[in-house]
């Protein structure tokens, strides 16, 4: 295999069809690419391809994406001035950007490990989970994902996915007695009142929540519900009060993680910051009320994190889902300046417990 230049490299990852999964084709692309490009490359047990480089004994410092995206197929292509297909910006973008970093930082005077991990897209998070249950603690991490290139994201909503399914005797539907699937309409209704006295998915400082899916018949109803939560959100009383309004439903908890929201003095913030102005752009902080792996890792990890990567977060998942060639290259260049201010830091000096709040941390 030739070594790949950047858009090469982007533009090969598109054209690989990784839905959740269904992650081997490229997990096996990419570690074949990586050690072409100058890193110590592999594929996990679950499937996370990793590249591993640098020098010395300084800090480690982990740049992690994810290679599976949404199952909605597209026609990959190039066009004079974007790459265009499924995972272009969500994620497949930011990860080819971290693995192009990498690529250039081969004199990095400590551990510089890139990593693309399965599953992000499923609520199990399973690639991100392995990471963190295996790996000793790293001293910082860039989690990849669509910010646009000036932008850091600095803060994520926490999730909590449940089923709710209830049962009721078979009876004539003139019978006044309640059905399930009353019973299962009238439960939305509490499990939104639940939430608190404001609900909301565009505040970043409020909880809230969806109906994913609904499903049944008079005596058997199912719900799926999703809460998006604030930093500080206290996830056991909202499953007691909904416990206590369930009509004697059953309530099972999917998944769940807690919100994460870093400060802007955190070092890899500032690195980040500092190098998008290098590279001639106006940094901005972002909070997102959706989840990444950011939230899965800084629930054990209380070191240095924010999320960055090239391309529009408003085209995840889009049916024109497109990055463009110079926003994915300029991310290269911010990456880049990034690592190289992350590895001037000691060890000891690049983790700071204190500098992240996961969950209901302050």
């Amino acid at each position: 295999m030739s070594v790949p230049s950047d858009v090469d490299l982007l533009e090969e990852m598109v054209r690989i069809p990784s839905p959740s999964g269904a992650e081997h084709r490229l997990s096996a692309f990419l570690a074949e690419a990586m050690t072409g490009l100058g890193l110590d490359a592999h594929v996990d047990e679950v499937g996370n391809v990793v590249g591993v480089t640098g020098t010395g004994d300084g800090p480690t410092v982990v740049l992690l994406s994810h290679l599976d995206t949404v199952p909605d197929p597209m026609t990959p292509r190039r066009e004079s001035d974007r790459i265009i297909g499924r995972g272009a910006v969500d994620a497949k973008g930011p990860l080819a950007a971290m693995v192009m970093t990498a690529a250039a930082s081969t004199d990095f005077p400590g551990r510089l490990v890139v990593a693309g991990v399965v599953e992000e897209e499923t609520p199990g998070s399973r690639g991100a989970m392995h990471v963190r249950a295996t790996w000793p603690c790293p001293d910082a991490v860039v989690v990849g994902e669509p910010s646009g290139w000036q932008n850091v994201v600095i803060g994520y909503k926490g999730k909590l996915d449940l089923r709710y399914r209830v049962h009721r005797a078979a009876t004539h539907p003139s019978n006044p007695v309640e059905k399930a699937t009353e019973a299962a309409a009238a439960f939305w209704h509490d499990a939104v009142a639940a939430a608190g006295p404001e609900v909301s998915h565009a505040a970043f400082d409020l909880p809230g929540v969806t109906l994913v899916a609904m499903s049944g018949d008079t005596t058997d109803a199912t719900l799926e519900l999703s809460y998006r939560t604030p930093v500080g959100f206290d996830d056991a009383a909202l499953l007691e009060r909904l416990r206590s309004v369930s009509r004697g439903g059953g309530l099972e908890l999917l998944n769940s993680v807690s919100a994460v929201r870093s400060d802007r003095r955190d070092p890899v913030v500032r690195a980040l910051t500092a190098a998008i102005r290098e590279v001639g752009g106006t940094p901005r902080p972002k909070l997102k009320t959706a989840t990444s792996d950011m939230n899965t890792l800084a629930e054990v990890w209380p070191v240095p994190m924010a999320t960055y990567g090239p391309g529009d977060s408003s085209l995840d998942h889009a049916a024109d889902e497109h990055i463009l060639i110079d926003d994915y290259r300029c991310g290269i260049a911010v990456l880049r300046r990034a690592v190289t201010d992350l590895g001037r830091r000691p060890p000891a000096a690049a983790v700071s417990p204190s500098a992240i709040s996961p969950g209901g941390r302050s």
